[in-house]
């Protein structure tokens, strides 16, 4: 199985270990967090591996080209000339992640999780879904409204009552879940980007929504997740605090 790891981040909440290394390799319990998802990834059965790199990316390719593991290939998704956000991304990396033409699954480098990866890629497959989202019943301020089949619907704005797409009217079979930075997506979906006006830089929600009614896209709900973002001062603390938890 294939996954896509986006590491390019400037991470600039994590300043100032930031503005001298890349977000990635931010040490949690003394280990580089790209090295936790990786070897996440490889307990899963992940084997093959792809990782975006952009900000202090020579730092990552060196810390990847030190790592000893004949059971996982890495390769690079070079976005050291520019940026291009999550959807972009996944672009630019098309060649490395559909050659094979499998679902790839696609992880933030930021976040800890107990997630069953192999499990959601494998429902993936069996509802032959194009994109399929790992959600959860959490506290947060944006959240991702699906149908009773779980399908997606919206984007919400919880703070301020904002939805995407703006004329979006909720009915009584709607559900709100918080996203994970954890998904997998289909090969036709992402090379049918530029078919729905999707180039260069963008974020990959802009494009799920963008899609929502003409592919496949369902969310996976998690009961029992457990997950820390630690792009923050805060959660990064509280990530190395309760890390022996995990």
């Amino acid at each position: 199985m294939k996954a896509f790891v986006l590491a390019a981040g400037l991470g600039t909440r994590l300043r100032p270990f930031t503005l001298s290394h890349p977000k990635a390799l931010v040490p949690v319990g003394g280990v580089p967090m790209l090295g936790r998802v990786l070897s996440r990834l490889e307990s899963q059965g992940f084997s093959n591996v792809v990782v975006n790199v952009h900000h202090f990316g020579d730092q990552i390719i060196e810390y990847l080209g030190q790592r000893d593991n004949e059971k996982q290939i890495v390769e690079i998704s070079d976005e050291r000339s520019q940026l291009l956000n999550t959807g972009g991304a996944l672009q630019h990396a098309s060649g490395l992640l559909c050659k094979d033409n499998k679902p790839i699954l696609v992880h933030n480098v930021d976040i800890l999780s107990n997630a069953d990866l192999r499990g959601l890629y494998d429902h993936h497959l069996s509802a032959e879904n194009d994109i399929t989202l790992l959600v959860s019943d959490r506290d947060s301020s944006r959240k991702l409204v699906f149908n009773d089949r779980y399908l997606l619907r919206a984007w919400h704005n919880v703070k301020d009552g904002i939805y995407k797409p703006v004329d979006f009217q909720r009915d009584g079979r709607d559900s709100d879940y918080a996203f994970s930075g954890i998904y997998v997506i289909s090969p036709r979906a992402i090379e049918a980007m530029r078919s729905y006006g999707f180039e260069g830089e963008f974020s990959i929600i802009d494009y799920i929504l963008a899609v929502k009614d003409s592919l496949k896209v369902e969310g996976y709900v998690s009961a029992d997740l457990r997950m820390i973002d630690i792009g923050k001062p805060e959660t990064l603390a509280q990530a190395n605090t309760e890390l022996s938890e995990w």
